[in-house]
């Protein structure tokens, strides 16, 4: 639970700080964007009320999406306790509770969802920003999806 732990917390703690640090200290607003690496990294300034990409926005109740996430996390803590998972698996559940919580955190203080990372490739001009905790949310979903595993299942194949 240790390991877990770890991994929930620096998710949290690095997803708060960098909208604090690009917020704050690197003062992004919707009148000052910051072109890092033009067009692949770009910070602006976004308010998500709804789920991914603003989908839904001001149509769900901020306080709809928060329940939804608060289960999600539940559920995998509870699949972690029962069935036992190798570390990787562990690792990839923290980060995206972490991840998860801190967007949660967000709603509650704010009644949104503070993204500020826009990429763009190849022509194509993506107008849509996220956050860290939506990048942890992402990497933790496809490492559960890669390195979890059901012992159930596991006990058939054999």
């Amino acid at each position: 639970m240790k390991f877990l732990s770890l991994f929930i917390f620096s998710a949290f703690f690095l997803d708060q700080f960098s909208k604090y640090f690009v917020i704050y200290v690197l003062n992004v607003s919707p009148v000052n964007p910051i072109d890092v690496f033009p067009p692949f990294l770009r910070l602006r300034y976004g308010e998500n009320t709804g789920i991914n990409f603003g989908l839904f926005g001001n149509s769900i109740n901020v306080w709809v999406l928060i329940g939804i996430a608060l289960v999600v996390c539940f559920a995998v803590l509870y699949w972690l306790q029962k069935h036992p998972q190798p570390r990787i698996a562990q690792a990839s559940a923290g980060v995206l509770i972490g991840g998860a919580l801190a967007n949660v955190f967000d709603r509650i203080i704010y009644g949104y969802v503070l993204d500020f990372l826009n990429m763009s490739c190849c022509g194509i001009n993506n107008p849509f920003v996220f956050n860290v905790a939506d990048i942890f949310i992402f990497l933790g979903a496809f490492g559960l999806i890669i390195f979890g595993h059901d012992p159930k299942v596991s006990k058939k194949g054999a």
